[in-house]
């Protein structure tokens, strides 16, 4: 049976929902006809999604199509239920989310979290912007069958809902996940069912959903889809994994841009986390081949439980920034003989997975000298370029030596903005599905 069940008040919606459930390689089945759907289907996937075509149809009528479609495919094996709402909150937002809530019953709360941050749908404030303009002020409110007049979300849900609604705005959601799961126990054992949060960036959403599973509730996601893939994320494996197209992040740079560019995957995405203890490659040859050793031995050992690992030099932080001056002076050398021997001891630690884990198939470099020592490392003649995923980051597949195919996205440490490296991973995503 699907874990993940998805009601969407429109197909659009519902298969862009779909999609990014997709991404994440989760079998993702849009219902479209329930007398011709076979329910041994619903067995070979994780998320059903089941468009009602009610977003332009009285309340009542949005209602009776919801509770139907939840006799249907409510089961005790689900982890997530979702109510896919359009991202600028036009339709029967209440009503649909009441029918849920009537169909699951009174354990069950839902969670709002109505922002789409690729798209500059966000809600600050209570209020939804939309590329930064109050949703009101928008072509939306000229909409001919659901014109939405107000730009405040709250309001909106409680016109259209029988249930308690509350508003948890930013300056509410400072202090961690243990903090906002309480408020969010404190709000329900008052009687709040719907729980609308201001949610701008993907942390945010991190973040709701780490407080809504902290909070212990049965909780139904209420969003245009990138809360419930968030979600989604945190609480379903997908079927068939073990993983068998994984990708190496490896990143040498220590420009703070790459710090930031890691922080955000390590935020947003379930990766397996190794760091280089740098120092301990220019050392003495002993230190470096045991170093060369653990972290080989530690990405191997978690690598299994997620399809991303990172490795990852700890100069990306400051306090771990080596100075390079004893070492020239030592070894009469140049700063770039120094560092060489930094960039071939991570490419073979990157060769050292790949001969060890035949299932990683892709990897993200940052760094031109990382990425020109790991192609030497693994044999490659060079890279048959294929696409610009962003200015300055490459992708590609290797040319030749014993890793010959391999997908590659190359960046410098500087380039891109916060999203940067996230951006490449779901990339290589796509191309390993394709």
């Amino acid at each position: 049976m699907s874990e993940c069940v998805v009601i969407a008040d429109d197909l659009t919606g519902g298969n862009a929902t779909g999609v990014l459930l997709r991404k994440m390689n989760y079998r993702a089945h849009t219902v479209l006809n329930f007398d011709a759907f076979d329910p041994e289907q619903l067995d070979r996937c994780d998320c059903v999604i089941y468009p009602t075509n009610s977003r332009g149809v009285p309340e009542d009528v949005a209602y009776d199509r919801v509770c139907e479609a939840m006799k249907r495919l409510a089961s005790d094996e689900v982890l997530v239920y979702s109510h896919r709402i359009d991202s600028t909150l036009r339709g029967n937002l209440g009503s649909e989310t009441d029918a849920m809530l009537d169909m699951l019953g009174e354990d069950y709360i839902a969670i709002c979290a109505p922002c789409f941050p690729a798209t500059e749908r966000v809600v600050c404030g209570g209020y939804m912007l939309v590329g930064g303009v109050p949703l009101h002020k928008t072509n939306i409110a000229l909409d001919p069958k659901t014109p939405v007049t107000i730009s405040e979300v709250v309001p909106l849900f409680r016109n259209q809902s029988k249930y308690g609604v509350v508003g948890i705005e930013i300056q509410e959601m400072m202090d961690g996940p243990e903090d906002l799961a309480k408020l969010i126990n404190s709000k329900a054992e008052e009687g709040c069912r719907i729980f609308c949060f201001d949610c701008i960036t993907q942390e945010d959403l991190d973040l709701i959903a780490d407080a809504a599973i902290a909070s212990g509730r049965k909780i139904i996601a209420v969003d245009p889809g990138v809360f419930t893939a968030t979600l989604a994320r945190k609480l379903i494996v997908p079927k068939g994994t073990e993983h068998d197209s994984r990708i190496l992040l490896v990143v040498g740079s220590v420009n703070p841009n790459a710090r930031v560019q890691m922080e955000k995957v390590w935020l947003a995405s379930d990766v397996h986390r190794v760091m280089i203890h740098t120092k301990k490659l220019l050392d003495s040859e002993e230190s470096r081949e045991e170093e060369i050793e653990r972290v080989i031995k530690e990405a191997l050992d978690g690598c299994r439980e997620t399809q991303v690992t990172s490795v990852v030099g700890d100069g990306i932080y400051p306090e771990n920034r080596i100075d390079f001056g004893p070492y020239m002076e030592a070894w009469n050398c140049t700063m770039d003989e120094v560092t060489e021997v930094i960039n071939k001891a991570i490419a073979r630690i990157a060769r050292g997975i790949f001969e060890a884990e035949p299932s990683f198939r892709a990897m993200y470099t940052s760094g031109g000298d990382i990425t020109v020592s790991v192609c030497e490392n693994f044999g490659a003649s060079g890279l048959a370029l294929r696409d610009e995923v962003l200015p300055l980051a490459a992708y590609g597949k290797m040319l030749g030596g014993a890793f010959d195919g391999v997908h590659i996205i190359s960046k410098g440490g500087s380039q891109g903005g916060p999203d940067a490296i996230n951006t490449c991973i779901t990339y290589l995503k796509e191309k390993l599905f394709l």
